[in-house]
């Protein structure tokens, strides 16, 4: 607690965090204000509904990150998912199109490119999800079992400026993220993320109270924080490999000869793989939902592709198949060792006892994947606690200490801390982290 009172005793750092508190603070703010062509009253009546029935299951992780947004139908109903997901896309996009791995290797440059793109991409899968929400409100999809009329007025001025509204405030949340990026404390998207998941905290935490009891409310609170313990191990954990540069000689100077290594994390792919998991399972969901309901396939996807209020083993083995796949697929692409190793012989740098070029090459191939292996079925097993919260505590689908959400929470945590440490060191304070 003294160092982050120094913290603020800093003028510069005290200027950074309170601008990121601010924007943080709009935020929030913003999730309560309703999107313009909606019956707010109706919307609240269908939310509580949706919520208690677990009406919206297919839309829960887009609920969770926009801190309870969605349901609501605000003007940040969308939250970070369209930015997140055209991230995802521009980065995946750097294998198949040569272009953008070239503005990648251009430096700051490109990168400036890579992230107009991004925003393009944005703005575009902001009115495609806002379109489509819209079209599911007013077909009564997307709050199932609910009658109330939620479009009043659904003529065609209405229903633009509706998917206009929802798209500004896409866009507004993607300057405040980068705004705070550049001014603030911290990855403002990754903050953003976190004040949506923690906001939904308390709530689901005293369901569990509500239901269960203190008893198995002080149970769940000593196993999260036992989690959270194994959560910090894993995320902090890494394996370095050596490497060392030879000495040569640039006209009278000698430059070379020192030795570093290059940090491999356990769990190198970071959430993605569980986004990517949850992404393709949410589509059989949004499928059953435009079907009949008495439909064969409908009724068989709603029992064993849906994590509802019943634990299903053909879901979990999909659930966990998916995320190993996905880590595994994304660290290859994203962790390039053929990209490293020429690097590292184009400088003069080597592996001890492993030959540079190709042979490094598979080295690197070779520690990543085994390293990789217990950090997909750490994710796996993160990501099946809301599951098991599931069976044994009657919790929401969205129980938040497991999953995306936890590892989230402890990431970003982890992250802004290690920035406001740096930051401290550079003003010749002792950090936060000892």
């Amino acid at each position: 607690m003294n160092s982050f009172v120094r913290a603020l005793r800093t003028p510069e750092l005290r200027a950074k965090i309170f601008f990121t508190l601010g924007l943080i603070a709009i935020y929030r703010l913003g999730v309560f204000v309703p999107t313009p062509g909606f019956d707010y009253t109706n919307v609240m009546v269908c939310s509580d509904q949706a919520q208690s029935g677990q009406g919206a299951s297919a839309m829960g992780m887009i609920n969770m990150f926009s801190g309870g947004a969605l349901l609501q139908l605000s003007v940040f109903s969308l939250g970070v998912m369209p930015y997140i997901t055209a991230s995802i896309i521009v980065q995946l996009l750097r294998v198949v199109i040569p272009r953008f791995e070239a503005l990648h290797k251009e430096g700051a440059s490109g990168t400036a490119k890579l992230t107009q793109y991004t925003r393009y991409l944005t703005i575009g899968l902001g009115v495609l999800q806002a379109t489509t929400i819209i079209t599911l409100v007013r077909s009564g999809q997307f709050f199932v079992g609910c009658n109330l009329t939620l479009v009043p007025d659904q003529s065609v001025p209405t229903l633009l400026l509706m998917v206009l509204a929802m798209t500004v405030g896409t866009v507004l949340i993607m300057f405040m993220g980068e705004m705070i990026t550049e001014r603030g404390v911290g990855n403002g998207m990754s903050l953003m993320i976190f004040t949506s998941i923690a906001a939904s905290f308390p709530g689901a935490m005293g369901q569990v109270f509500q239901l269960q009891g203190w008893m198995i409310f002080a149970l769940v609170i000593l196993v999260a924080l036992v989690v959270m313990i194994g959560v910090v191990f894993v995320e902090q954990s890494q394996r370095r490999i050596p490497v060392q540069y030879a000495k040569r000689m640039v006209g009278r100077r000698m430059y070379g000869g020192t030795s570093t290594y290059i940090p491999i994390k356990v769990n190198q792919a970071g959430v993605i793989p569980v986004i990517f998991a949850s992404s393709i399972l949410a589509l059989p969901q949004m499928a059953a939902s435009f079907g009949n309901p008495e439909s064969g396939w409908v009724q068989w996807i709603n029992a064993h592709l849906v994590m509802g209020q019943s634990f299903s083993w053909i879901y979990a083995v999909v659930y966990v198949s998916l995320i190993v796949f996905f880590a595994f697929f994304y660290v290859s692409i994203t962790f390039n060792a053929e990209e490293i190793a020429d690097n590292m012989k184009k400088y003069g740098g080597f592996v001890p006892n492993v030959r540079a070029g190709k042979p490094t090459e598979s080295y690197l191939r070779y520690v990543i994947n085994r390293i990789q292996t217990p950090g997909a079925m750490y994710l796996a097993v993160i990501s099946l606690m809301p599951l098991l919260a599931l069976v044994y505590l009657g919790a929401s689908q969205n129980f938040p200490l497991g999953g995306v959400s936890l590892l989230i929470v402890i990431g970003v945590g982890l992250d802004t801390v290690k920035q406001i440490d740096a930051k401290l060191q550079q003003h010749h304070y002792e950090g936060i982290l000892r």
